[in-house]
């Protein structure tokens, strides 16, 4: 079968299609075959030979998967023969056919598509995990999304939303700002001067929580950003400016407190707690206010064209790569 190979860790350059065997599955694993993958940033960064988990290569990409179930666990409600489902792996999905734990196979509702399904696991669940496990995100607070029109940006917006929080979005041009208000900001602001600006539009006040995938320069002026016991939610450092330090001072005097997002290390150590988390975000996607936004659309042999606009920050919410 076709998938989409790093054959060395050297970026997007040395991602190739190439001809693997068929995988095989294990007693709890689900064969998919594969419609649509979602392209993420850990993808990126396994072809750089940068992220947490490092394969030997040659290795097959793809951490979003979505398509049909060709076999699974005896017993498993919804993963009947021929069910359309959504997925997420470390790696390995980016191929005809993918291999994914029981556990981390989701139903998906008829109204979503193949794509939708591809661009829903990783950055929902992360920004689910993020908002209520870490951030205890309450009805009428205020969050600040840094990085808002990308892919785990414009699923917080939607899913701080879901949760009856009000959202401001930071965006680095008024392209991203629309793109932003698309995906159901409540307000935007631009990178440049952010945090006078959240402090205009919250009467002085600050936000309750701030979601940080950017990291490097705005780290401390996000500190500045919060009201008295804010949460700021460290997710990543997409900015490539390193890793922000923090002077515990400010939390004393504040109140407030720097919080790791770490959703796959937690997630892939509990056995239900993925679908458990795809419980709670299904009324959101029957409703609509959960409903991703597909920036850009590519065939299997432009995976590395994909993550190359990724890497050159050209996206705009979550990018799909179609295998059949």
């Amino acid at each position: 079968m076709r998938a989409v190979q790093v054959l060395q860790p050297t970026g997007p350059a040395d991602v190739r299609v190439v001809d693997v065997p068929e995988p095989e599955p294990g007693p709890r694993d689900v064969l998919v075959e594969v419609y649509a993958v979602g392209v993420s940033f850990p993808d990126l960064l396994l072809s750089q030979g940068r992220y947490q988990v490092r394969p030997e290569p040659p290795f097959t990409l793809g951490v979003d998967v979505a398509g049909t179930v060709l076999s699974a666990p005896s017993g498993v409600v919804g993963l009947e023969s021929g069910a359309r489902v959504a997925g997420v792996v470390p790696y390995g999905g980016a191929g005809d056919r993918a291999v994914v734990p029981v556990s981390a196979v989701f139903p998906l509702p008829e109204r979503t598509s193949y794509d939708e399904g591809a661009a829903l696991p990783l950055n929902y669940l992360t920004a689910l995990f993020a908002l209520v496990e870490r951030g205890h995100v309450r009805e009428g607070e205020t969050v600040l999304v840094h990085g808002a029109s990308g892919g785990v940006g414009t699923a917080t917006l939607q899913v701080a939303r879901g949760l009856g929080a009000r959202t401001i979005a930071v965006v680095s041009s008024d392209e991203k700002a629309a793109f932003a208000r698309s995906a159901g900001a409540d307000e935007t602001v631009l990178l440049d001067g952010f945090k006078d600006a959240v402090r205009d539009l919250t009467g002085g006040r600050g936000v309750d929580v701030v979601l940080d995938v950017v990291g490097g320069e705005v780290f401390t002026d996000s500190l500045r950003c919060l009201t008295e016991q804010g949460r700021l939610l460290v997710v990543g450092f997409a900015s490539g400016q390193g890793i922000p330090e923090v002077k515990v001072n400010r939390l004393l005097l504040n109140n407030v407190d720097v919080r790791g997002v770490g959703w796959g290390g937690f997630a892939m150590t509990r056995p239900t707690y993925m679908r458990e988390q795809w419980d709670l975000l299904l009324p959101m996607i029957e409703s609509g206010v959960v409903a991703p936004l597909i920036g850009a659309t590519y065939d299997l042999d432009g995976f590395g064209r994909a993550l190359q606009d990724m890497a050159d920050r050209r996206t705009l919410g979550k990018s799909v790569v179609h295998v059949r």
